[in-house]
């Protein structure tokens, strides 16, 4: 992977910037010399922390608002040349209890950016962070971006008519948007407090503590990781790509892992011990089995490559958290 190109004079919006994915944007983004500005609502269902910013506060611009609200979204897009849409209700288990809430969040606030930029700034590149999830039960192996979706939870169906959205508005109205999509991303700056937001992290979280890390089955199921500053790494390469435009990105590293492994690493790296359950039943019945997917295209047309592997990741993650738990679990 080529160095990170140069984001100076670039003035990007980070839609719930306050969350994992969307702080360590920031600080990614800041690093590389752009103007951020952050938009978050702080909503406890979605895993914002202001102490993710820690250090870089006056640095920034924070919108405390909700995508949700079109005119909000509006009034923070004007005059930005880049956004990454990292917001979104993230939950698999709550996506089926509360599929309205899910659907205002991942399609109509998506539709709100779209139609804010449509109407106010159709220059801008909009990169918005899609998931892997969105496929379903694995047909072909490895997965690539001609796979068919067939999703198996509401969270992973409007993810993925979201994405859609966004290649509709690039299409018809010759926007320049993309799609990256990622898995399981671990590392600094996430909510290891509950599971809503990605089992690796609560993992860690568990670990951190020193309790059980709960493996439903015999956790043999396959799955593709990333370590979030490779994901960072990815977003911010298609945000500056032309190449990139229309175009639908599977970020992962080059190997996946039992769930089993990864609990295993887990509790090796950082703490706690592995323990084997039967299936919940409400779980079960949206477990997708193997995952495997190709980064193939992602690295052709993107020159990104994942530098940083399940173990280092893992080191790192212990290194950030264990001065600052209590900012994650307090």
């Amino acid at each position: 992977m080529d160095l990170m190109p140069s984001l100076k004079g670039q003035r990007v919006l980070i839609t719930g910037g306050l969350g994992f994915i969307g702080s360590n944007l920031v600080h990614k983004c800041l690093e590389l010399g752009a103007e951020v500005t952050i938009y978050d609502c702080l909503d406890p269902r979605s895993g914002g922390n202001m102490y993710n910013v820690q250090g870089i506060k006056n640095s920034v611009g924070i919108i405390l608002n909700d995508i949700r609200n079109f005119e909000g979204v509006c009034a923070a897009i004007l005059n930005k040349d880049v956004l990454f849409n990292c917001a979104a209700y993230t939950s698999h288990p709550n996506s089926m209890k509360e599929p309205l809430i899910d659907i205002d969040v991942n399609c109509k606030g998506v539709i709100n950016i779209l139609e804010a930029a449509r109407r106010f700034n159709p220059h801008i590149k909009i990169v918005q962070v899609g998931t892997t999830t969105q496929i379903g039960r694995m047909q072909f192996s490895p997965i690539d971006e001609t796979h068919p979706e067939f999703p198996v939870d509401i969270y992973s169906a409007n993810k993925s008519a979201s994405e859609k959205y966004v290649l509709i508005y690039g299409s018809a109205y010759r926007m320049r948007t993309t799609v990256v999509r990622l898995a399981n991303v671990f590392g600094p700056r996430s909510n290891i407090r509950s599971a809503d937001f990605g089992f690796m992290n609560y993992f860690v979280g568990i670990g951190l503590r020193g309790k059980d890390l709960t493996v439903y089955g015999d956790g043999a199921q396959l799955r593709n990781i990333n370590y979030v500053e490779d994901a960072i790494a990815a977003l911010i390469l298609a945000s500056q790509a032309d190449k990139s435009d229309g175009e639908v990105f599977f970020a992962v590293a080059d190997k996946e892992y039992a769930v089993s492994e990864i609990a295993e690493a887990i509790s090796r790296n950082i703490g706690g011990r592995v323990r084997y359950v039967e299936w919940p039943k409400d779980r079960e019945m949206i477990e997708i089995g193997h995952a495997v997917i190709s980064n193939k295209k992602t690295k052709a047309v993107l020159n990104w490559a994942p530098q940083t592997d399940l173990t280092a990741g893992l080191i790192k993650t212990k290194d950030y958290f264990a001065p600052c738990l209590g900012q994650y679990l307090g």
